[in-house]
């Protein structure tokens, strides 16, 4: 009896391991291994940091893989060019693979201007309380008062960071080393170095447009990151930079005529783009000289033809530079669009004032907001106006009341 016990113990205890209980721990998705990307909290979207991290703020945490950014380039193209090798160089550092599109540099040129990665940065994010003076006496700053109108408002905090760190940082003062940059597998395409091919029956544009929509679907199909490629070896991301599409250098009449022959040239590469990203491991960021691209109907085709879109306006040459209100940072940022992914609504930004602002060694994003002046001298000058002004209107009034009589 006591042998047939236990037998029927270890048959027990051999089919409570074969057979598990319905609890059983979850393995997480092959796509959360890839380094530099996470999950969306949002969407559950796979996401990428673009290399600035307040721009990733603005966008809902980051680009989701699979979309497409647009950005509207400014009108000396210095701040988009910017983002773009700052998206380039958080693909090296993150080990992503590279692609990059150009007609006027080199590739090779661009890939040699990337910013110099902080990789033993730490970063703390202060809240917006001023930082107390060491030559103020503590009695006083205590006993300071503001109106009561004042009082209960919130305070503002100009920079943009969520409560996590994602991405890395970068000196712009510096460029990468070599021996990082050349650690990185990139591919480029350099329009001049292309074969034209002479077709009487299709334009040199679309020539250049299909010729870069193959370069790339050959690099996602050879190099795996299609989806519906089997996974022989670990998953990577593909990181493609086009910079500034739909220009003269391209061919494209976009931005020389009213009304130009080749209008759909830019739509259909788009359109074709997002669908082949849609089914890889890819993300891409476009460049375009929207301001001059005098159909405004075109500019809202291209804008919707992508996911996420962003306008940069910059003051250079303008009398914002210079202005008071202005003299702080170097442009503004317009939120144009962004994407609807696997919910009913989008991820907006909570404040839609933004400007940008390049500093000694980082390019940032910032609300804009006018501070109140509030400052004893100002009031004084204010009252001593505002006395000037009552007493020549009524000198004026009485003036005007003599020559009636």
């Amino acid at each position: 009896m006591a042998a047939s016990v236990n037998d029927t113990c270890k048959q027990s205890v051999e089919r409570t391991s074969i057979n598990p209980t319905s609890f059983q721990k979850k393995t997480r998705n092959k796509l959360l291994s890839i380094p530099g990307t996470r999950l969306s909290v949002q969407n559950g979207q796979l996401l990428v940091s673009t290399g600035v991290t307040s721009l990733d703020y603005v966008l809902g945490g980051g680009l989701a893989v699979g979309t497409v950014l647009l950005i509207e380039e400014d009108r000396y193209d210095s701040y988009a060019r910017m983002i773009l090798k700052y998206f380039l160089a958080e693909g090296v550092v993150c080990q992503h693979e590279l692609f990059l599109a150009a007609a006027q540099d080199h590739p090779n040129d661009i890939f040699q201007e990337l910013p110099d990665p902080i990789l033993d940065d730490v970063v703390m994010h202060k809240p917006a309380d001023q930082p107390r003076l060491s030559s103020e006496p503590h009695g006083n700053l205590d006993a300071m008062k503001i109106a009561w109108r004042y009082q209960n408002l919130p305070k503002v905090q100009s920079g943009l960071a969520s409560s996590s760190r994602f991405g890395h940082y970068y000196d712009v003062s510096k460029t990468m080393e070599p021996e990082i940059r050349q650690a990185a597998k990139c591919h480029h395409f350099y329009l001049p170095e292309q074969p034209r091919q002479s077709s009487a029956t299709r334009s040199p544009v679309l020539d250049s447009y299909a010729a870069l929509l193959k370069s790339i679907e050959e690099v996602i199909r050879r190099e795996g990151f299609s989806v519906a490629a089997p996974p022989t070896k670990s998953r990577n991301i593909l990181r493609i930079g086009l910079h500034s599409l739909g220009s003269p250098l391209w061919g494209d009449d976009l931005c020389c005529q009213d009304n130009p022959k080749h209008s759909h040239a830019l739509t259909t590469f788009l359109y074709g783009l997002r669908a082949l990203l849609r089914s890889s491991l890819s993300v891409a960021v476009v460049t375009v000289p929207s301001h001059l691209i005098q159909s405004r109907s075109l500019r809202g085709s291209i804008t919707r033809l992508c996911d996420n879109a962003i306008a940069l306006e910059s003051f250079k040459g303008s009398e914002r530079e210079t202005g008071p209100l202005c003299k702080d940072y170097h442009g503004l940022l317009h939120v144009r669009q962004v994407p609807h992914l696997n919910c009913l609504t989008s991820q907006l930004p909570d404040h839609k004032d933004l400007a940008f602002k390049l500093k000694r060694k980082q390019f940032s994003i910032e609300r804009l907001h006018l501070p109140p002046d509030l400052s004893e001298t100002v009031s004084r000058v204010s009252r001593a106006e505002a006395a000037g002004a009552a007493a020549l209107a009524s000198a004026c009034g009485s003036g005007n009341k003599h020559l009636d009589f």
